[in-house]
C-alpha cells in the first residue's frame, strides 16, 4: 500500500527537517486511508518536546496529538502517519523508532538531512495486530 503525497506537502515536510537541523523535526500526516492508499491531504507541523536529545529523538506532546485528532474530525480526514528527520542519518528507521511506533496502519516517514539539506525520504508503513506483532515495511511514496 503505497503513501501518495501531494509535491507541495512532501516538500514541506522535507523543508521542516531542513528548517530545525540539527534537531529532529516531526509532524503528523492527515488524510485518508483507502484499500489501495494511504493519502495526505494536510500536514500539521509539531514541535519536539524531546530536550534531552532532540539530535537524534523526537517527541510530539499529547496536547498536540489530541489536538489534531480534533482537526482531522472537523476536516473529515484521519491521522494516517507521522514524519520526522534524521540529521546527518539514514532516512530508515531506528530501534527507538520502531519501539515508539504504536499506531498500526499508520505511515512513518523519514528524511535523511545531510548538513543541512534534505536528501532521501523514506516511508514505512506499521504493520501488524497488536503491540507483540507490529512490523515496519517498506512504503512505496507516491509524490503526485
Amino acid at each position: 500500500m503505497p503513501l501518495t503525497i501531494p509535491r507541495s506537502l512532501y516538500d514541506e515536510l522535507r523543508a521542516h527537517g531542513e528548517q530545525t537541523y540539527p534537531h529532529e523535526c516531526c509532524g503528523i500526516l492527515l488524510g485518508k486511508s483507502t484499500a489501495d492508499a494511504l493519502t495526505v491531504h494536510e500536514l500539521i507541523r509539531a514541535g519536539n518536546t524531546r530536550t534531552d536529545s532532540a539530535h537524534n529523538r523526537y517527541n510530539i506532546a499529547p496536547q498536540e496529538l489530541i489536538a489534531a485528532q480534533r482537526h482531522a474530525r472537523k476536516s473529515n480526514l484521519d491521522i494516517i502517519g507521522f514524519y520526522h528527520s534524521h540529521p546527518d542519518h539514514p532516512a530508515q528507521y531506528s530501534p527507538t523508532d520502531f519501539a515508539e511506533a504504536h499506531w498500526l496502519g499508520c505511515a512513518y516517514v523519514i528524511t535523511a538531512i545531510e548538513q543541512g539539506h534534505a536528501a532521501l525520504t523514506n516511508s514505512f508503513l506499521l504493520t501488524g495486530t497488536t503491540e507483540d506483532d507490529k512490523a515496519f515495511t517498506h512504503q512505496p511514496l507516491e509524490i503526485t
